[in-house]
């Protein structure tokens, strides 16, 4: 064993069990009982690694003032045009990173952070949510443009409108245009929408700010952000009239208007107690549920064994509705 570390020291570890027919397995092994279990096992220096004043000569010539904007690589390719080599590009990586040296030096970009949208609406015209989604037109690479404003406690949708564009402008005319028709007061409605050019536009901020209207965006490629928008394009789309394409904007702005009128004034919206947004917007709800309660009552008072578990009651209208409802840390 004292012979093989002798040996390696001067010709490597590798070296020396060949010479002397010894498994390098069993030299460290020997080596670890010897050192004892708390003992830092030596392990000598490879032949072929640098001695120090090449390592100070290598160092020196990578801060050099030539070089101090200049990769290891091009470091590298410099002096081998000059007729010198001192060691190869990792290596230069290796002494860099030894010295605390090695980081990226270009500025890089960095997102800020966004906050999570976490809006909370008890009453009608209180939160509203709003999105552009495409209509196909009558052939390939043609598209038209429907715009909704939706309350999102009521799910009502109080403005549409279908254009041959998206532009910053029809969305102001069309939110101006709802607000007066539900006669909203400065400080009381706050309008959610996406990240899209015409939501994040100037004039849709400027008539908000004039309006009294608090804007709120969603996280960028986030699409749980704007959950109730999307619901509601889901539900237009997945109507069995919706078409493949439409001949016209006629013809869209036609489907929609139809579209609209059931969605506001029959659709039973399982969100809000299978209620029609109409209902529930303007006011309705409480009575028609007292309604329905009553039919309740006078079924279970016939049949009271058909109501296993208790009496029955009508699905409840939800008191509030949350657009990202904040987690309580217990």
């Amino acid at each position: 064993m004292a012979a093989a570390t002798e040996l390696a020291v001067d010709v490597g570890t590798s070296a020396a069990c060949q010479a002397l027919a010894l498994p390098r397995a069993s030299y460290y092994r020997d080596r670890r009982k010897a050192a004892g279990p708390a003992a830092v096992v030596w392990r000598p220096s490879p032949a072929r690694a640098l001695r120090p004043a090449e390592r100070e000569a290598v160092l020196s010539h990578l801060h050099e003032e030539r070089f101090q904007d200049r990769s290891p690589a091009a470091v590298y390719a410099t002096l081998l045009d000059e007729g010198h080599y001192h060691c190869s590009i990792r290596t230069m990586y290796r002494l860099l990173e030894e010295q605390g040296e090695v980081r990226e030096r270009r500025d890089q970009l960095t997102h800020p952070p966004y906050q999570k949208p976490e809006l909370l609406a008890t009453t009608p015209n209180q939160l509203w949510s709003w999105d552009i989604t495409k209509l196909l037109g009558p052939a390939k690479w043609t598209y038209f443009y429907l715009y909704v404003l939706l309350d999102v406690f009521s799910r009502y949708v109080t403005g549409w409108m279908v254009a041959y564009r998206e532009s910053a402008e029809l969305a102001k005319r069309l939110i101006e245009e709802s607000c007066k028709k539900q006669d909203i007061r400065p400080g009381q409605l706050t309008l959610h929408a996406d990240r899209g050019t015409s939501m994040r536009s100037k004039p849709v901020a400027f008539l908000l700010a004039d309006l009294g209207v608090t804007k709120t965006h969603s996280r960028p490629h986030v699409s749980d952000d704007n959950p109730f928008s999307e619901s509601q394009f889901r539900t237009l789309k997945y109507r069995p009239e919706f078409p493949d394409r439409f001949g016209c904007i006629q013809d869209s702005r036609a489907f929609c208007q139809s579209f609209f009128r059931w969605y506001n004034e029959a659709h039973r919206h399982s969100g809000i107690g299978l209620l029609t947004p109409a209902m529930v917007h303007y006011g309705q709800a409480e009575n028609i549920l007292r309604q329905r309660q009553d039919v309740l009552d006078v079924a279970y008072q016939r049949h009271p064994e058909r109501f296993v578990r208790s009496a029955p009651k009508p699905p409840a209208l939800p008191s509030e509705v949350w657009i990202n409802k904040p987690v309580l840390v217990t």
